[in-house]
């Protein structure tokens, strides 16, 4: 091994020899091929992720009984379109991964409103009336989590991590049935990982590769959610590749420190269509002073 090394070293070295007559003399140049990249029309083929509409990127994922993570925080960030192909395909029976369940007629309400959900893993049942009236009536399940607890559950799952031990819920509902342990004098809960059949997330960019920027508050659960699923689909309400004219960006151009979700966790995208509705669950405004009270306190 060190007289290989003694030959790539010296193949390192300046292309010159020293003879016995002390002239230099070049080496002769070792001619090599350089290999060329594959063309771009045989990867693009392989890694096909943008598709024309919902109801084309959901193709061939669904069935009865699937558990589907769902991205999003009340209206912040759900991906709409896609749970309305889900609502639309007819599939039911389905365990749903939400924090909650949207509002009545926006989000995941319209999946409970055609009864499609058995069973929702949440944090709290929020503004959705429908929501809470399946429960207290025994037609959906609940399972309940602190929200912190249902985020690292996701978050495991898409780590690898199959269970977990937390502080959170130790002596209440929540810790019941479940296995507890003590760590240096104190009591802790198991939780499991959780990893979907599907997931389902809204995201502000996106690259034709499917590297992921969400923008503030939407961000939310969905950066976990797509790296704890067998199939991550995500609409995008800016896709930036070099077929479309508004936000034109080369593949690659998105700042790598920027994304959210690298590629490799996203098979299918679509993208938002133009006027794409984002509904405010609550809106809260600064009240104003009527204008001639404005005016008489100016001038006094």
């Amino acid at each position: 091994m060190a007289g290989r090394g003694a030959v790539m070293g010296a193949a390192n070295m300046a292309p010159y020899s020293m003879g016995r007559d002390s002239r230099r003399q070049p080496f002769p140049q070792r001619k090599t091929a350089v290999r060329q990249p594959q063309t771009a029309s045989i990867g693009v083929q392989r890694m096909k992720k943008i598709y024309p509409d919902a109801k084309a990127a959901l193709s061939g994922l669904l069935r009865d009984g699937m558990v589907i993570h769902s991205g999003g925080f009340g209206l912040s960030g759900i991906p709409t379109l896609l749970i309305e192909a889900i609502r639309d395909s007819g599939v039911k029976e389905l365990t749903v991964v939400s924090n909650n369940a949207g509002v009545d007629d926006a989000g995941l309400g319209l999946l409970l409103k055609t009864r499609q959900i058995r069973k929702m893993i949440s944090s709290y049942v929020g503004e959705n009336a429908e929501f809470a009236r399946q429960y207290l009536a025994g037609e959906l399940e609940i399972e309940f989590n602190p929200q912190g607890t249902l985020a690292e559950r996701i978050r495991a799952g898409g780590a690898g991590i199959p269970a977990f031990f937390t502080k959170t819920g130790v002596g209440t509902e929540v810790a019941k049935g479940k296995e507890t342990r003590e760590f240096d004098g104190e009591t802790y809960v198991m939780e499991r990982g959780i990893v979907a059949d599907l997931a389902i997330i809204h995201a502000y960019m996106a690259d034709h590769e499917g590297n992921l920027v969400y923008r503030k508050t939407a961000r939310n659960f969905n950066p976990m959610m797509a790296t704890a699923a067998r199939v991550t689909v995500a609409q995008v309400e800016h896709l930036v590749r070099v077929a479309q004219v508004e936000h034109l960006v080369r593949p690659g151009e998105i700042d790598a420190d920027h994304i959210h979700t690298p590629g490799i966790f996203v098979k299918r995208m679509i993208t938002c269509p133009p006027g794409y509705e984002k509904r405010i669950e609550q809106r809260t405004v600064r009240k104003h002073a009527p204008a001639a009270a404005a005016g008489a306190e100016s001038q006094g």
